[in-house]
């Protein structure tokens, strides 16, 4: 017999809630250093090359590197997307998994200091899971 408490519960409810699916459209499979071009290429339904290919102009007229927050954010702010702060309320213990059972309708790239990733419909996609990573900002696009 299990004795349910309430963290497991809790768990149970936002696995059953909230997906994540392996996404690389790397084509050499790296999955590391590229998680703005993936998560570009998915929120924009392109493929990896052709994001890179936005990211890295945007790159070159800004004299900035394709990593930078600014320079990957400016293809999607190009594309319509808007960029919005996750409120403060518990910093330390609301998820990507929160955020994506919370936000489970339309695109959402979510940026979490250091990594990217992106949600559509309820799915986080990214190369790994980042369920468990703390959202800084995100980008979305009001339709």
């Amino acid at each position: 017999m299990h004795i349910w408490n309430i963290s497991s519960v809790h768990f149970l409810f936002h696995n059953l809630a909230m997906k994540y699916e392996y996404f690389n459209p790397n084509p050499a499979g790296r999955r590391v250093g590229d998680c703005a071009v993936r998560a570009v290429s998915k929120a924009l339904n392109i493929d990896w090359e052709t994001a890179y290919s936005l990211i890295a102009k945007n790159g070159f007229y800004m004299c900035d590197m394709p990593s930078s927050d600014s320079v990957w954010g400016a293809v999607l702010r190009q594309h319509g997307f808007n960029k919005h702060i996750v409120p403060n309320m518990c910093p330390d213990c609301y998820t990507a998994m929160d955020f994506v059972d919370d936000h489970n309708k339309g695109i959402y790239v979510i940026g979490f200091g250091g990594h990217v990733a992106t949600s559509i419909n309820g799915v986080l996609y990214d190369s790994w899971n980042s369920s468990n990573e703390i959202p800084i900002y995100y980008w979305t696009k009001e339709e």
